[in-house]
């Protein structure tokens, strides 16, 4: 491509007079190859402006960056942008040809359910025999072909080789997760979203946002975003549900389970098995269980209507989807219903355990194993064991993926959120498989277990080296059950 092409929609602060032809578009300087195009970011650890020497000597016929290195060589185009991350993603978008235009693109943000919003959306659209795309936490999809994900939201290449890759076989929808790193750090630059959704906002990620404010600002960057042929479908329940819409040019729906609104949703019955709801004004039987899921349900169901689909054909395939892996996933042995949920920040801890209290019945009691990531937001650490030890009947504090921290470092902060008298119903054990393992010799016939914070992940990540473990695994063990 060249470069006149891939510049545009980019506006140079230094006048450009070479055009050459480009290989390819990078911004990690260990990948550039001859011809390609280094895009130089300032990044938050690392200031790619310190490899462009390198990226030329490696190869590289372009440089975009913010600054202008002092020494510039011959033949090699250097292009001054405002901002790189912005440009690294309108570049893509023209690189790839502008694949996020060619299918209808819907991406969700939000504290919670935004795995578990897409994961059901692409498994309703695959039912309705349509080719669908998938960009989650959990894995990435093309239809059915699985592409392993490192990322909430991918870097902007990765992000639209992927929808490049989706168009070519043919996928007329995609949906996405964005989280607030990735709308802060315009990885979504570029891309033509035909819908958003807007879930809910809680405390997490302050380690990277520092405030709130901050977090919620990154959040709406999303739906300022979205053009006028969008259509931005928000929580109205959530207090920041229309501050997100407060600037957007695309067509607002609402849903809620509490007021008035579009798509409205009421929980008639629940239980382990899942849950009767009146959506839409009928009634409809699903699988996922908690008023947290009701909520998705409702996303999912409003913005397939919104997507095109028919309203009784939706509510058919709603009756049939099962939970997304590592979502309120659970099994049952020896007497004991365990249950395994990704739940990591308060608010999500808070609607599982409230989830498992208005089901079970008396007598039955509830040991919640619990921790908290390494080299994350440690603010939220005593307020997620103070939640967990006040609607449980025991607590076992653990590790979760402790990173470079100390795991007992870890459970000192949780620890931090307990009365002396709630210790006294708290064990501390760091080795999770150990922790678990303790948590179904304590319970009787009849009990609950809920293992929270890590849901689908099948590793544990200790200084670096990712371990396998895989909670639902630990629980079909010690419960005897057949995998």
């Amino acid at each position: 491509m060249k470069l006149s092409e891939l510049l545009k929609g980019i506006t140079p602060k230094v006048t450009v007079t070479l055009n050459p032809d480009v290989t390819d578009i990078c911004f990690d300087s260990r990948k550039v190859s001859k011809g390609c195009c280094f895009v130089a970011q300032v990044g938050t650890k690392v200031d790619g402006h310190k490899f462009i020497d390198g990226a030329v000597a490696d190869g590289a016929a372009v440089i975009v960056c913010q600054e202008l290195p002092k020494a510039q060589h011959e033949g090699v185009a250097y292009i001054l942008v405002e901002n790189s991350d912005i440009a690294l993603g309108v570049m893509a978008d023209n690189f790839y040809c502008h694949p996020s235009s060619q299918l209808k693109l819907i991406g969700i943000t939000g504290t919670n359910g935004k795995t578990t919003t897409v994961t059901l959306l692409h498994r309703m659209f695959r039912a309705c025999g349509y080719h669908v795309g998938l960009l989650s936490t959990i894995v990435n999809k093309i239809d059915e072909t699985e592409i392993p994900a490192t990322h909430t939201t991918p870097d902007a290449v990765t992000l639209n080789k992927l929808l490049r890759q989706m168009v070519d076989e043919g996928c007329q929808y995609a949906f996405m997760e964005v989280s607030s790193h990735a709308a802060f750090q315009h990885r979504i630059s570029g891309l033509t979203f035909a819908g958003g959704i807007f879930s809910n906002i809680t405390h997490d990620h302050l380690d990277f946002h520092k405030t709130m404010a901050n977090y919620i600002t990154a959040k709406k960057m999303f739906f300022d975003s979205l053009p006028a042929t969008a259509f931005a479908l928000v929580n109205i329940d959530d207090r920041n549900g229309m501050v997100m819409v407060q600037n957007t040019r695309a067509k607002v729906s609402t849903y809620s389970l509490e007021k008035m609104a579009d798509f409205r949703c009421r929980v008639m019955e629940t239980s382990f098995a899942g849950q009767q709801l009146e959506l839409d004004g009928k009634e409809v039987w699903t699988k996922l269980v908690g008023r947290f899921n009701a909520y998705n349900i409702t996303a999912i169901y409003a913005a397939a209507v919104l997507s095109g689909m028919g309203r009784d054909e939706a509510m058919r395939i709603i009756s049939t989807l099962d939970a997304a892996e590592g979502r309120f996933q659970y099994v049952a042995g020896k007497g004991i219903t365990a249950i395994v949920d990704y739940a990591h920040t308060p608010d999500a801890l808070e609607n599982v355990l409230s989830t498992i209290n208005a089901i079970r019945r008396p007598g039955q009691s509830l040991f919640t194993v619990a921790g908290c990531g390494g080299d994350r937001d440690t603010t939220k650490r005593p307020e997620m064991a103070q939640i967990a030890c006040k609607m449980s009947d025991r607590l076992i504090l653990t590790s979760d993926n402790p990173r470079t921290e100390d795991p007992e470092r870890i459970l000192d902060d949780m620890e931090k959120g307990l009365t002396d008298e709630d210790k006294c119903r708290v064990v501390r054990i760091s080795d999770r498989r150990q922790a678990i393992k303790t948590a179904v010799m304590m319970a009787k016939e009849g009990d609950i277990i809920l293992v929270a914070g890590k849901g689908h992940e099948k590793y544990q990540d200790i200084m670096g080296v990712k371990h396998h473990f895989d909670d639902r695994e630990e629980l079909c063990i010690l419960l005897g059950i057949e995998q």
